[in-house]
């Protein structure tokens, strides 16, 4: 299960129309107990593609955000990035370019723009599976 603030639920979308029509994309860092993640802390990065239909991280933002994570104690826990105009799920760029099995991708969809959906993800090459999230107030 991994666990996320309402307050970054909040931001990640408030960010994530911010940059309609292109594609937000961000970092996640918190802490892990036995199978539980907890979000601690949301990153906002800039989407260097400025595309609508996939995203890249900003390599400097990204090395950034590391060594923050490292300051705090934190550790990465995946990344977020939103979907404008598609289904809160991996798309086929997004889990042929997922590295890391254990990490998490949450996927915003802005399908329809007044009521986002936010779901996580485990991606293993073509497999993704749904991993529980839960809003915490």
């Amino acid at each position: 299960m991994i666990k996320i603030r309402r307050e970054d639920y909040d931001n990640i979308i408030r960010h994530a129309r911010k940059e309609l029509p292109n594609e937000a994309c961000g970092l996640i860092a918190g802490t892990v107990t036995g199978e539980d993640k907890v979000i601690e802390k949301v990153y906002f990065l800039t989407n260097i593609d400025h595309s609508r239909e996939h995203f890249s991280l900003d390599p400097k933002e990204q090395l950034e955000a590391v060594k923050d994570m490292r300051a705090n104690g934190l550790k990465p826990l995946g990344n977020w990035h939103s979907h404008p105009e598609s289904p809160s799920r991996p798309s086929e760029e997004d889990k042929r370019l997922a590295y890391d099995s254990s990490a998490s991708y949450l996927i915003l969809s802005l399908l329809e723009p007044e009521h986002p959906v936010l779901n996580s993800f485990h991606i293993s090459g073509e497999v993704s599976e749904k991993e529980e999230l839960q809003i915490k107030e």
